[in-house]
């Protein structure tokens, strides 16, 4: 008889107070796009200590989301912590894929910047489009020219880390995704783990977000949303590619 599979360890390192119920949809979200893969999820609360490498060891891969409250433009103590926290992670060269704050957390690890913008805040369903490096990218060549996908931020990342390629871009905020030249990391301004139901729910916990950033009701946003398939598939091929060598 043959014995089920062990399931992958994944890292999911957090920047959420205590009791913020998007902890754990963010855990169930990210599981739902990684089936049918069995997969551990272990959370590491950036808020509390620095992440050291025997944090790593025996994860098979790291994944970094959204944030609640905090920013990755902010000047409080905490986010040098955070910061130091994901340059161990890109020097330890474990697989990691990065969404919204994980996102603009890499790039200010790393030597970009990142600032606020409230003027192109991007919520809800929005288009992207892939650049020529992203359309040659065995990841994101899968998505086509263009997709759509789940968006939720007023910080953006300004300018790019050294040894970065850029992979997509959206009318109004360039820098979408990028992933390292010299680490197993890719990262994205979009939410590829949440689907409508999933960003419905994380703008309800936070509706006054939604009304001051976007000017307008979370009905009047939610009616603008769509399924976006293509890039929920992203994290399960990222999976695939650089963690189980099961998908070319």
């Amino acid at each position: 008889m043959n014995r089920p599979a062990e399931p992958l360890r994944c890292l999911l390192l957090q920047v959420r107070d205590p009791g913020d119920p998007m902890g754990p949809h963010e855990i169930t979200s990210f599981l739902r796009v990684l089936q049918p893969l069995v997969v551990d999820i272990s959370v590491f609360d950036l808020l509390g200590r620095a992440l050291v490498r025997r944090d790593l060891a025996g994860v098979d891969f790291v994944l970094m989301g959204g944030s609640g409250d905090y920013s990755a433009a902010s000047t409080d103590p905490w986010l040098e912590r955070a910061l130091d926290s994901l340059r161990e992670v890109h020097a330890s060269g474990v697989p990691s894929f990065a969404s919204c704050w994980g996102f603009q957390g890499m790039a200010a690890a790393m030597g970009g910047e990142v600032i606020n913008d409230r003027g192109r805040a991007e919520l809800g369903t929005h288009d992207l489009v892939l650049t020529p490096a992203g359309r040659a990218d065995p990841l994101f060549r899968t998505l086509g020219s263009a997709f759509k996908a789940q968006l939720g931020h007023e910080d953006l990342v300004q300018t790019l880390p050294p040894r970065t390629t850029l992979l997509a871009s959206s009318a109004r905020v360039p820098n979408q995704a990028y992933r390292f030249d010299d680490a197993p990391i890719y990262c994205t301004q979009f939410h590829p783990e949440l689907d409508v139901a999933g960003i419905h729910t994380r703008f309800a916990a936070y509706p006054r977000y939604v009304e001051v950033v976007a000017g307008a009701t979370l009905d009047e946003v939610s009616s603008g949303m769509e399924e976006t398939p293509l890039a929920n598939g992203l994290i399960r091929r990222f999976v695939d590619l650089h963690v189980t060598g099961k998908s070319g």
